[in-house]
């Protein structure tokens, strides 16, 4: 029984090292014919890393030939299943482009989308990879109104579009936090929130925006000089009236109540001196 174990392990041994024979021998010696059928054997093998560089070699001799419509669209899987998602969603979007009329020209141009939104860090790193997902899943609703993919498209634009609201929302935070050791972080904090506000209508962060904004704006109008502290005061009050507008059972009026009342004490002092 053992002997047939060792036999049959021998034997799968024998098949593995031939394979990886044969392939080094297509791979180094092949020709383009060769180099193609193999290429094709080891994508349709999932042996994408592979078939990678078999298609790297032979590109240049398929270009404006008909295979090249086949060749592109598996270079740009490849690259999506080993994980290359940036690469993966620029050759998707090319092969889209490429092949408009193509029956794999929508797949190509969702998995290019989705390729950047997997591409796509943490809100916190370098949104382009989130930019080219949202541009590209943008693209594809509306392209594609009809499609079977459009409830998943729509999900990942939703989810794409929270990490840069969020990513504004904690770089404004981040600019009111560092004013105490540079008080010209206070209006660049104001700016970061207005432009929060502004670009993403509808954020689920608007509540808490325009609670530190009115934070930002009295710490700014408290801490000026007498000669610009009024107009700041004003500027304050009016963000507490804007948050109170907007959010008039908000959990952070207490703390809001509390801001507007010292800004009306310092301007009434102002008045009278």
């Amino acid at each position: 029984m053992r002997k047939n174990k060792n036999l049959a392990l021998l034997f799968v041994l024998m098949l593995v090292l031939t394979s990886c024979g044969e392939y080094q021998k297509v791979l180094n010696k092949g020709t383009t014919e060769e180099q193609y059928k193999m290429a094709v054997k080891m994508y349709e093998s999932q042996k994408y890393s592979k078939a990678l560089r078999l298609f790297e070699k032979i590109t240049p001799s398929y270009r404006a030939k008909p295979q090249m419509e086949r060749i592109q669209f598996m270079v740009s899987q490849a690259n999506f299943n080993v994980k290359n998602y940036s690469l993966a969603g620029y050759y998707f979007d090319r092969f889209a482009k490429n092949y408009p009329k193509s029956s794999k020209a929508e797949e190509a141009e969702f998995l290019s989308a989705l390729s950047y939104y997997k591409a796509a860090p943490s809100f916190s790193l370098d949104p382009t990879d989130t930019n080219k997902a949202l541009e590209s899943f943008q693209r594809f609703i509306d392209k594609y109104p009809e499609s079977g993919k459009l409830v998943e498209a729509n999900k990942y634009y939703g989810e794409l579009r929270f990490k840069l609201e969020k990513k504004a929302f904690e770089i404004a935070k981040t600019y009111y936090r560092t004013a105490q050791y540079d008080s010209r972080n206070y209006k660049a904090s104001i700016v970061a929130f207005d432009n929060l506000l502004s670009d993403y209508l509808g954020t689920s962060f608007k509540e808490e925006a325009l609670y530190y904004r009115l934070k930002a704006a009295h710490d700014f109008a408290m801490k000026s000089t007498p000669r610009r502290k009024a107009m700041r005061i004003e500027e304050a009050v009016k963000a507490y009236d804007k948050l109170k507008r907007n959010f008039p059972e908000s959990k952070f009026m207490e703390d809001s109540n509390k801001m507007l009342a010292a800004l009306n004490k310092e301007q009434e002092q102002l008045v009278k001196s």
